[in-house]
């Protein structure tokens, strides 16, 4: 397509393009944004630069006519995309540019810029964040700055770039995008000064605050904000402040009001159907009040307020830089020259201002936004991504009764997510939430943080038996950006060690943070839905980055690194099993005979571990491929060897299935079923087959699914015509896939049901004692007994470490499934019920405990933490070696984590102070008895 367009003033827009080479000519303001019409470097960018491989990838010249450049008159810039041609074989791994550059740029290149060039590819190859360098262009008004990044890190940081030096009043004369074969794009700017323009500073200063502000553009370098950046009416800071300041408003806004609060003290508590009517309003109120949009519009119509808010935020977290050559950003250099307010003045002004209620929440929550700021890395100039931490008691006690402990928030271009812990020293996985559309993308946003809060607090119930509380982390990937998992989780882990290595220099962070909060943080992670297979990078990078305890940082990582993954040793299905066949103990019932239905597939790790413990006649398995469906009973060869493939249930060969039997995958329509039924939808079949007419077993185990997948709208749908449950027993192995109100129906209306929080605490238990390993293992004992040697073969002591956790998970799942079926049948409560007041009652009597002079009786101590370490790692190293590695709050926290709980387990929720004194008699005399 070419054309041109006469007018008064040029326009002209020419483009030819082809599979391997394409040119673009098009007039525009040198120096001057486009915010509307044709923007042919967003086009140039999503066609061929953001989706580079090391098998495709294109190279970019641009250059600018500068003959006669005067204010608001158009001149011509054009671009020319070539396909890279590599050296054969292509080299994916090599660090050497001559065997990973484009021959083209080899032929073409001086050898001092191949040497610059080579640098930057080392360093890139090395660290996370850009490389960002500065040299001089041809003359003393030209600069040159390149940036190396890795493919795929960023989307449209080509176009932002050409926003940000536009806004310092500098243009491109020309340009440069070079591809390697070993995934690092470098890209190349000469900026000048437009000599008509009197800019506000000179172009050294110009180009530094082009390279500081350049970190900011590579975190996110578009945002629903953007207009008001390229239009000169905010700064990069300042937009990118408010769009965070957005984001923290449209999840924290009070959006329930007085009447919801007088509304939940009229109604009984005891009730689910209350629970849920209230829960299901809050859902409503949160959807319909402060959408996305309705924040936008708000935010975008106040800029001078945005100013002001940015200003008081930037007072208390601006870092002055350590280089002395290098001043305050120029967005600094106004703050400090405006009149600072104070919170009373900044709140009178928003008064002032805002013309109705909804603003004036609004650009409040933006100051507590900046209140609860404890630390952030905004003004990082190595970050790839933003976080804060933020102080967790602006949280409304309404909507979240147990304040967390603290609580992260993290912004990313691909994603946003949050970590939440409710103590110190807590543990929990990393979620990974992917949306199949914009629609469950906006569900999956607006409720965000509620599940992060959720998962949390269960984990926090979950982690009873060990000396961490519960947390949990979640990265919701944005909607285009579905494929971004590992991108988007590189980018959370370092922003969240950017926060607690505060102090430290390391080659991820280079200047001190402010930090309000004042004390060392230690955060674990572990795996959970689509992160499994990112915990060894996560150990690695923490060790790159300097992190002490970088061993233990992770769990369920790769063996190779000492980690003891959770998906290959069953830790949580033993955990879920050991529920399962206590209910077919207490029943009487034989496994063999048990039908089965399965959420969570031979693909994952709890579908594909329940499949290979399990000798029950699974009738159904449903998985992120579909449904397998067989009511005479899924051919347990065939699942046992996919579940051994980790494949899904899309791999099943179709003809071991009866004539009942049938297959029905997600992005199949209108299938017609044995019966006679035609699914028109095999998404929403897929999605709602728990809840339909086949849908009928002794045994659901849930080990799959979307949180609150049943609650009180639908639980009835679990019940046939004549009111009778179509499961029997339901262990859960999800989390959260039930709501406590459908749960205690459930219950109440005849089904046997173990939660979540019992049931599946196997891999927590596994993660913790992995940790022991690290934190009582010098390098050099960790090498030799937890690593695998080169024939990877497994050291004797790392199998019997992994034969003790199993024998612990399976203890501790044992004792408290006992406690919860004798409470059950001695006070008639739901089982449900039953679990979180059992683990209330042993985190209370934990903390109990650490402050009570137990601790001083070195005997008690001694015995206590005898029983609670595996015996193997005391063989080892013998107890008082292990006392000395250790620290005491650790320490502390195990002692009283194991006697709280065995204590709960034996004598029960309700047990006296007496049974208490009985109980530290027996313990002194036999602690292995418990």
């Amino acid at each position: 397509m070419a054309y041109a367009q006469s007018t008064q003033s040029l326009n002209i827009n020419l483009e030819k393009e082809s599979e391997d080479e394409s040119i673009y000519l098009h007039s525009s303001v040198p120096g001057v944004s486009q915010t509307n019409g044709l923007q042919i470097e967003r086009k140039i960018e999503e066609r061929y630069l953001d989706k580079a491989t090391p098998e495709l990838c294109y190279s970019l010249e641009s250059y600018r006519n500068t003959n006669n450049l005067t204010e608001n008159v158009p001149s011509i810039r054009c671009y020319f995309i070539k396909k890279c041609q590599f050296p054969e074989p292509l080299c994916t791994t090599s660090t050497n540019i001559n065997q990973v550059a484009d021959k083209r740029f080899l032929e073409r290149c001086t050898q001092k810029t191949r040497d610059l060039y080579q640098n930057i590819i080392n360093e890139v190859i090395n660290r996370q964040a850009p490389v960002i360098l500065c040299s001089n262009g041809k003359n003393e008004r030209e600069k040159r700055i390149i940036i190396g990044y890795k493919h795929q890190s960023i989307h449209h940081f080509f176009s932002s770039t050409s926003d940000l030096y536009h806004f310092y009043s500098l243009f491109s004369p020309r340009k440069f995008v070079e591809q390697f074969s070993n995934g690092v794009t470098i890209t190349s700017i000469y900026l000048s000064e437009l000599s008509h323009l009197k800019n506000r500073i000179s172009l050294g200063e110009a180009i530094t605050q082009v390279m500081r502000e350049a970190s900011l553009i590579f975190c996110l370098p578009i945002t629903s904000l953007q207009p008001l950046f390229q239009q000169n009416v905010l700064s990069i800071q300042e937009t990118t402040y408010s769009y965070c300041g957005m984001v923290f408003a449209h999840h924290f806004l009070n959006r329930l009001g007085s009447e919801y609060e007088a509304l939940r003290a009229c109604l009984d508590p005891n009730k689910p159907a209350n629970q849920q009517l209230l829960l299901m309003m809050k859902k409503r109120l949160r959807q319909d009040t402060f959408n996305r949009e309705y924040v936008l519009e708000i935010v975008k119509s106040q800029p001078i307020l945005l100013k002001i808010l940015y200003v008081n935020f930037a007072l208390s977290h601006y870092i002055m830089s350590a280089d002395k050559k290098t001043g305050p950003t120029l967005s600094y250099q106004r703050i400090t020259s405006e009149l600072v307010l104070s919170e009373k003045e900044i709140k009178d002004a928003i008064k002032k201002t805002v013309t109705t209620d909804h603003e004036l929440e609004v650009f409040n929550s933006f100051l507590t936004f900046n209140k609860s700021i404890l630390k952030t890395n905004f003004f990082q100039p190595t970050k790839i991504s933003i976080a804060f931490r933020l102080d967790s008691t602006f949280l409304s006690p309404v909507e979240y009764p147990q304040i967390p402990f603290g609580m992260f928030l993290i912004i990313g271009s691909e994603f946003r997510g949050f970590h939440i812990r409710f103590q110190d020293i807590s543990r929990g996985g990393i979620r990974i939430i992917n949306s199949r559309n914009k629609e469950a993308y906006s569900a999956n946003l607006r409720n965000l943080f509620d599940e992060n809060y959720s998962l949390a607090a269960t984990q926090q119930r979950k982690n009873k038996d060990i000396p961490e509380g519960g947390s949990k982390g979640t990265i919701l990937l944005d909607a285009d950006c579905q494929d971004k998992a590992s991108i988007a989780f590189e980018k959370y882990i370092d922003s969240i060690l950017d926060l607690t290595m505060t102090g430290l220099y390391s080659p991820g962070i280079k200047e001190q943070l402010i930090d309000l909060y004042g004390k060392d943080e230690v955060l674990f992670f572990g795996p959970d839905e689509g992160t499994a297979f990112m915990m060894d990078w996560a150990c690695q990078h923490a060790k790159s980055r300097g992190v002490k305890h970088w061993k233990g940082i992770t769990t369920g990582k790769n063996e190779s690194l000492g980690g003891v993954p959770h998906d290959k040793f069953g830790m949580t299905t033993h955990s879920i099993h050991e529920y399962v066949t206590g209910v077919y103990r207490k029943l009487g019932l034989k496994e063999e005979e048990i039908t089965k239905i399965q959420t969570g597939g031979p693909d994952g790790d709890l579908g594909s571990n329940e499949i290979l413990v399990s000798k029950d006649k699974t009738i159904a398995v449903i998985d992120g491929s579909g449904v397998l469906y067989d009511p005479s009973g899924i051919n347990r060869g065939e699942l046992v060897e996919l579940a051994k493939k980790r494949l899904t249930i899309s791999h099943f060969k179709t003809s071991l299935l009866s004539s009942s039997g049938f297959q029905v995958l997600i992005d199949q329509n209108d299938v017609k079923l044995p019966d006679g039924e035609v699914v028109t939808n095999g998404l929403k079949f897929r999605n709602d087959f728990h809840l339909s007419k086949y849908a009928i077993a002794d045994l659901f185990v849930p080990c799959g699914g979307r949180p609150e997948s049943v609650d009180l709208t639908n639980v009835k749908m679990l019940f046939n015509s004549s009111g009778h449950p179509k499961f029997r027993i339901i262990i859960e192995g999800a989390n959260l896939f039930f709501t406590q109100e459908a749960r205690i129906y459930l219950e109440e209306n005849g089904v046997i049901l173990y939660k979540d929080s019992s049931a599946n605490k196997g891999g927590v238990t596994s993660s913790s004692l992995e940790v022991l390993a690290s934190l009582c293992l010098t390098d050099s004992e960790y090498q030799e007994l937890m690593i695998p040697g080169e024939s990877g073969t497994y050291p004797d002591f790392y199998l019997n470490y992994v034969k003790n956790i199993h024998e612990i998970i399976c203890t501790n799942a044992e004792l408290e499934f006992e406690c919860i079926w004798r409470e059950n049948k001695q006070t008639g409560k739901p089982r449900s019920q039953i679990s979180d007041e059992i683990s209330f009652e042993i985190v209370k009597l934990t903390d109990e405990l650490q402050e009570t002079s137990l601790w001083d009786n070195l005997t008690l101590r001694k015995s206590v933490i005898s029983s609670a370490i595996p015996k193997v790692l005391i063989n080892q190293l013998g107890i008082l070696e292990i006392f000395e590695r250790l620290s005491v709050n650790y320490l502390k926290a195990l002692f009283g984590s194991y006697l709280a709980s065995r204590y709960i387990y034996y004598f029960g929720v309700n047990a006296s102070k007496i049974s208490f004194f009985e109980y530290m008699n027996e313990f002194l005399l036999d602690g292995s008895r418990f």
